[in-house]
């Protein structure tokens, strides 16, 4: 019998959501690399179109810490929302996904921090069997030690660590897929080369 496809890295964008968390402005002096995380997560909301995947964005408590910065477009998101606690799995995003995404079974996830909101969110959503991909190209914290070692540790509890590239290059499948020459071009730049880790391996983070 033929394995669950989703549990092996594959995606499939009727069943994938895209999870923006927590990319306001007033963590851009203190997050390593904060401008190639923006990068990243503009690429993946202009992906996201093509692919007809929602994006929901969260903002930590952002009445104290300010909202999305604006350097990042968040008029297409499916929802924007505001939360207290790290992990960007609350009830309002629950219910908003079920809606939109009835069958979801992979989700992709980017944004800060790593070690704290992101880790935070992938156990919770693991918990809930959903499989996981965290952009390595597009996650940082204050620290890159601990940017590093929460990768790690995601890797290690069933994560699936990639780069924007190699998650949007799954969801294209074949040369012939109506969005190739857009998503190619939004490919021209790795991401990757930015953190200086393209070359590094897992356990070298």
């Amino acid at each position: 019998m033929a394995r669950n496809i989703l549990k092996l890295g594959a995606l499939e964008a009727q069943k994938t959501a895209f999870l923006l968390c927590d990319i306001q402005e007033t963590f851009r002096p203190h997050v390593k690399h904060f401008g190639e995380v923006v990068k990243v997560a503009n690429k993946m909301i202009e992906a996201a179109k093509h692919f007809k995947i929602p994006v929901y964005i969260s903002e930590q408590y952002p009445k104290g810490l300010g909202h999305t910065t604006k350097d990042i477009n968040v008029a297409d998101a499916a929802l924007v929302y505001e939360k207290t606690k790290f992990s960007m799995y609350t009830p309002e995003l629950q219910d908003k996904i079920k809606k939109d995404v009835p069958d979801l079974g992979s989700v992709v996830l980017f944004g800060i921090e790593a070690h704290v909101c992101i880790e935070q969110t992938v156990i919770d959503l693991l918990n809930q069997d959903i499989t996981v991909h965290v952009l390595a190209d597009g996650v940082s914290s204050r620290s890159l030690m601990d940017r590093g070692l929460a990768l790690q540790r995601l890797q290690n509890i069933g994560c699936f660590v990639g780069t924007s590239e190699n998650v949007l290059f799954k969801l294209l499948k074949d040369k012939n897929h109506p969005a190739f020459k857009q998503i190619s071009k939004l490919n021209v730049k790795p991401t990757a080369d930015e953190f200086g880790e393209s070359k590094l391996k897992m356990d070298q983070l």
